[in-house]
Parts: structure tokens; sequence; C-alpha cells
């Protein structure tokens, strides 16, 4: 990487700027944030566009894909499974491409407009006087600058969806408010205990039951609707970008106001996917018997680990495909994902949301530097008493791949990759200390009711 001192001088003073305001309390107007946002990402995106090394992946996966729309192919089926995901960012590149922009800034405005837009967004997430504060760290972030702006990663289009998700399902009224506000189990068994299972069967799902009566309409039942499916809109379009933001639903469902608007959430969620593959065939050219080889191609992950976390420790910091511990590293997401839900369900749903990116982060068997960005907006909108321990060290592991490593040759690359990947197990720890642990029950918030039997709730912590 030729401007590797210039970039990390401008990461470094941007870390040292944030720190400083954090220190300082400083909260400028938004529209500061967002113009120092836009300088930095214009002049990373300049650099890294006219540098003569370029990221692999972007060169070789995401080019083909945006070229197969320039030629009216499928994109995923072209680029021979290097776009392993739907077609909408392709189309995108396609546009841009087909303007006469050089690829190596067409395929980095795509991820630095998303960035630029997520920092009014951050703000919007953390809400409260400290807004601004937040837009202007989240502006500054070394690692989403790297992703966004160096790496041409898509990271950035699935977040500023996924976000733009979250403020809408939130609304408006109280920015602290808990997720599950009812003790479900417990009224089931205490219905049990008092009427018995054959006649509690019809007052929880029968005509007039409590599954009846919560999907009654409400006063204000149309405006609910309506934010539900616009929350489900831009939820079902991160998920268009990539599929990972299916971690970010059951936040975005429990900052809707009942079921029937999560019931539209959900079903707008699933709507726009469903869209845009059936859609191939217009927009793509696929032909209708090549989208069974398409959905296989977007549902294959192959079992490659040693990037990140336990596994390197494995394979001696080395790439190696051994679907055992893969395997193992999926069913702890799974396990510890469900653990995290329900350890975090009376939580603010964007703490809950942390948990669950931070635990994915610790427990993952594989890993690209650019997933680290997935939990940022959340961290930094509610940050935690170790968010910027977490926040520098992964930007740390990071910039040492984008900006170091790349200054050699493959081989010696290889060779630095060993360490590199295995010094990434000290961040584990990090990342689980930067978990909302003192938020775990949300207080302060109407309607919230206390489980029988607890002497006091959770001590809660500013997330200033």
């Amino acid at each position: 990487m030729d401007y590797a001192v210039l970039t990390g001088i401008v990461l470094v003073a941007g870390v040292v700027l944030a720190l400083v305001a954090q220190w300082r309390d400083w909260r400028p107007p938004l529209i500061v944030a967002v113009l120092v946002g836009v300088a930095v990402r214009l002049l990373i995106m300049y650099t890294s566009a006219i540098d003569s090394w370029q990221p692999v992946d972007f060169m070789e996966s995401f080019k083909p894909a945006g070229e197969a729309v320039l030629r009216g192919q499928d994109p995923v089926l072209a680029s021979e499974g290097g776009w392993h995901f739907l077609p909408t960012i392709p189309y995108v590149y396609g546009i841009l491409l087909w303007l006469g922009i050089p690829w190596e800034f067409a395929g980095r405005l795509v991820t630095v407009v998303a960035d630029i837009v997520l920092i009014p967004l951050v703000a919007k997430l953390a809400g409260g006087p400290k807004a601004s504060l937040r837009a202007l760290q989240y502006a500054l972030n070394p690692l989403a600058l790297m992703i966004a702006c160096i790496h041409g990663q898509v990271e950035p289009v699935a977040l500023v969806f996924g976000v733009a998700a979250f403020v809408v399902a939130r609304g408006s009224g109280p920015l602290e408010r808990p997720g599950i506000v009812t003790d479900v189990v417990a009224k089931v068994r205490a219905g049990v205990a008092a009427h018995g299972v054959r006649s509690s069967i019809p007052r929880v799902i029968g005509r007039g039951g409590m599954l009846h009566r919560a999907l009654l309409p409400g006063p204000d039942d149309r405006a609910d609707l309506k934010r539900g499916a616009l929350a489900g809109v831009l939820m079902g379009l991160a998920l268009c970008a990539k599929s990972w933001p299916i971690w970010l639903i059951p936040g975005m469902l429990l900052l809707l106001p009942n079921l029937r608007s999560r019931v539209a959430a959900l079903f707008t969620t699933g709507l726009l996917p469903v869209f845009f593959l059936v859609t191939l065939p217009i927009f793509a050219g696929t032909s209708l018997d090549q989208i069974p080889a398409v959905i296989n191609t977007i549902r294959d992950i192959r079992p490659i680990i040693g990037e990140w976390g336990w596994t390197p420790w494995f394979t001696g910091g080395d790439w190696a495909l051994i679907p055992a511990l893969a395997s193992l590293g999926t069913n702890l997401i799974y396990a510890c994902v469900i653990a995290v839900i329900l350890v975090w369900r009376r939580a603010d749903p964007i703490d809950m949301t942390t948990a669950i990116l931070l635990i994915f982060m610790v427990v993952t068997p594989r890993l690209g530097a650019q997933y680290l960005l997935w939990f940022m907006p959340f961290l930094i909108a509610r940050p935690t008493r170790f968010a910027w321990p977490a926040i520098v060290g992964v930007s740390i592991w990071a910039g040492y791949g984008y900006l170091y490593m790349t200054q050699f040759d493959v081989n010696t690359w290889w060779y630095l990759h060993q360490d590199w990947s295995r010094a990434s197990i000290v961040l584990l720890p990090v990342l689980l200390l930067a978990m909302p642990w003192g938020r775990r029950i949300a207080t302060g918030a109407p309607g919230l009711a206390p489980l029988a039997g607890r002497s006091e709730p959770a001590r809660i912590k500013s997330p200033a």
C-alpha cells in the first residue's frame, strides 16, 4: 500500500480527536460531524483508489459482479461465486460503471456514501444531548474508514439500512426502553396452575385468548403498522446487501410497539430479498433454470477458518478447510446468541443487539476484518465502560493487516499472517468486557415490571 503512512496518520489523529472529544464532552453541531466524516473519507478513498495495491476480493469478486450486470449477466454466476449475495449491490456497481466511473472509485463510492449516511444515523440512534458527540466519534472511527474507503467492503451498506430500521422501529418516545415487558412464561405457568392444561390452551391461542387479544388493532394501529412495515423494508434492504443483518432482526422487532406491527415488519423484511431474487430474469438476464444454482451459490459457505479468534491456534495461523471446527463454531454462535437474547431480553433492544454482535465476534470460527464493523454504530451510540478499548483494539488489529502487511510480497504476507491471526485472541476478552453487562435490565421505562422474586434489578450505568 503506497499511502500507508498518510492513512495511518489520519486514522491515529481521528482516534485521538474522538477520545479528546469524549474527555472534553464536545458536542459539535451535527453538520460539523458530517463534514469531518466526509473530508476524511474522501481523502482516504482517493488515496486508496490511486494506490498500486488493491484488495483481492475488491478486484476479483466485486468488480466481476458489477461488470456482469453491465453485460446483462447474472452477477452471482458470472463472478463464479466471487459474489455470493443477492444482486442488489452489483446493480449499483453496474450503474456506476455504465456512467464511466473507474472501478477503483466506483466500487468504493457505494460504501463511502453509505458510511457517510451512517454518521447522522448514529446520532439518531444515540439520541439525547450527546447525539452529535456520538456522530463525531463514528465519523472518525478508524475501522469504518478502513472498511469503507480502503477495502470497499459492503458492510456500511448493510449497516446503513439496518441502523435506519432501528431508528424507524423505535420512533418517538423514550430513548431507553425495555425489550420484553411481559413475562409470558410466568403468565402461562400461572394460567396452567389456575385452570389446568386443557382449559389453558384456548385461553392462550383461542378466540378471546392472550394471542388473539395481542393481534387486535389498537388505537394507533395504522401508524404502528406503517412504522413496522417501513422498518421491515429497511431491514430487508440490509439483508439484500449481506446476509448477516439477520442478527439485527430481534432488536428491531422488540423496538416496535406491538405484535401486529412486528408481524408487518417480518413480512416486509422477507419481501425485499424475495423480490430481488425472483426479478433476476428481468434485471440480470438470469434464466429460470439458473435460479436454483444462484440460490445454492448464495447459500454456500465454505468452512474456511484460521483468520481470527480461537481457530488460528488450531491451524498454525493459516487458512484451513476444517468442517469439524467450523461446525463447532457455528453451533457455539447459535447457543451463545440464544443465551444473550435470554439474558438481555429485558434490556433496551439496542443493548441486546450490541451484546448479540459482540458475542458473535468472540465465538465465531471465521471472520474477516470487515465483520468487526457490525457492532460499531451500536456500541458508539450506546457505549459501555470497555467500548473504547474494544474499538481501539480491533482497529489496531485491522490496521496492521491493511497498512503494514500490504507492504510485503505474498510469501511474506502469509508469514506475517500466522502471528497476526493468532494475536487476535487477545481481543476476545476485551470484546466480552465491552458487552453491556450493566444494562441487562432497562429501567425508567413505563410498563416494566421486575420479575417476581428478584430483590433488585441489575444496576444501570449511563451510556455516557
